[in-house]
């Protein structure tokens, strides 16, 4: 009896300790969804990144999302994104482009950075003022993302930091003056007749 009654004390803690994971996991993915919405939902935002992936390639400027629209202007390229279709204007070559919103085609790195917020097992710390999600990608999880990392302020949630480890390497991703709504839909429309003169189009939509 008395091994009985041992036996099941340790059951009781092992459920206790799986069921206070679980909802530390929860609280995690929640808290993070309103930071992930923060960036990426329908009130639109914009932010300052200064990305390197393994001292490779390097890059920094600035970035618009709002829902499935996109725009973002760096050292080499102004692109306008507005949900169906994508203008990449390169601006030494001058040259446009034009490609299907979604497509891998746009830059190489893009297709690399594939995932679903499901894909993940979700946990967070305090360090100092600020708030450090890690997630891990979850077995037989489809997306390119293994891990992420991502520092966040406690109090406002926004983004300061993030790393992305792709396969074996990682992408550096600092983020600064960041600022969610407020985002007008006119931000995304791609302004065409400044680029009528001196610039060649290539259509790669159709490729």
């Amino acid at each position: 009896m008395k091994r009985f009654f041992l036996m099941c004390l340790v059951l009781l803690s092992m459920v206790m300790a799986q069921a206070q994971t679980t909802a530390q996991q929860n609280e995690a993915r929640k808290t993070f969804d309103k930071v992930y919405n923060m960036v990426f939902g329908p009130q639109g935002s914009t932010l300052r990144y200064d990305v390197n992936i393994i001292g490779l390639y390097k890059t920094h400027g600035t970035i618009w999302y709002k829902g499935k629209k996109q725009r973002f202007s760096d050292e080499r390229v102004n692109t306008w994104n507005d949900g169906t279709t994508a203008y990449m204007v390169f601006r030494k070559k001058k040259t446009v482009e034009i490609h299907e919103a979604n497509s891998d085609k746009k830059d190489k790195y893009s297709g690399k950075f594939k995932f679903s917020l499901d894909d993940f097992d979700y946990s967070m710390k305090t360090e100092g003022s600020d708030l450090l999600f890690i997630l891990k990608q979850r077995k037989k999880a489809k997306g390119t993302i293994k891990e992420v990392r991502a520092l966040v302020d406690a109090k406002t949630l926004a983004p300061k930091f993030v790393k992305i480890k792709v396969a074996l390497f990682w992408a550096k991703i600092k983020i600064s003056n960041f600022k969610s709504g407020g985002i007008s839909d006119d931000m995304f429309v791609f302004p065409a007749k400044n680029y009528k003169e001196g610039y060649k189009w290539i259509d790669k939509r159709k490729e």
